[in-house]
């Protein structure tokens, strides 16, 4: 099986949806996917765009991507945050994950930043130990935070009127 790894240009737009959707599935979330296909060829592929991604290509067709974008460490300086490592179930365990993985370092290492980062699932021990295994630190005692737009606006609706 040839694996060709590359750059995603717009035409992928589509199927990066599809991979997204997939692993919504397999995080027990496939309800909470809302961009849509426009969206990321919106913030992917216009100048500038919010996000890079390589993609895997398995006889002319999308089996996998690592989709990351700039950060700033307060600490460290630039950084890249790798948003989503996907391989599609088809396709896992053939090696695939692991050369877009080495792709994503690679261009953090090539572009220089201090520092590279994504969250893991704390139920999914199989990519934990791929990531310990690679010499990445898991970081048990972080937590990850989010605000959605809702309680964005109930927060400042309630702060201005304080």
């Amino acid at each position: 099986m040839k694996v060709i790894l590359r750059k995603a240009i717009a035409s992928d737009s589509k199927d990066i949806l599809a991979l997204i959707k997939e692993l919504a599935v397999f995080e027990k979330e496939p309800e909470s996917v809302h961009i849509t296909e426009e969206d990321i060829l919106v913030h992917g592929f216009n100048d500038p765009s919010k996000f890079d991604c390589f993609v895997a290509e398995v006889n002319g067709g999308v089996v996998g991507m690592a989709l990351y974008y700039p950060r700033f460490s307060t600490w460290k300086g630039p950084t890249l945050h790798l948003e989503d490592l996907i391989v599609s179930e088809a396709f896992k365990g053939q090696g695939i994950g692991t050369q877009l993985y080495s792709a994503f370092i690679q261009e953090a290492y090539s572009l220089g930043v201090g520092r590279i980062e994504w969250n893991v699932l704390d139920w999914n021990a199989p990519a934990i130990s791929f990531y310990e295994k690679s010499g990445a630190n898991v970081l048990h005692d972080w937590s990850t935070v989010q605000m959605h737009r809702n309680e964005m606006k109930a927060y400042l609706d309630k702060f201005q009127r304080e």
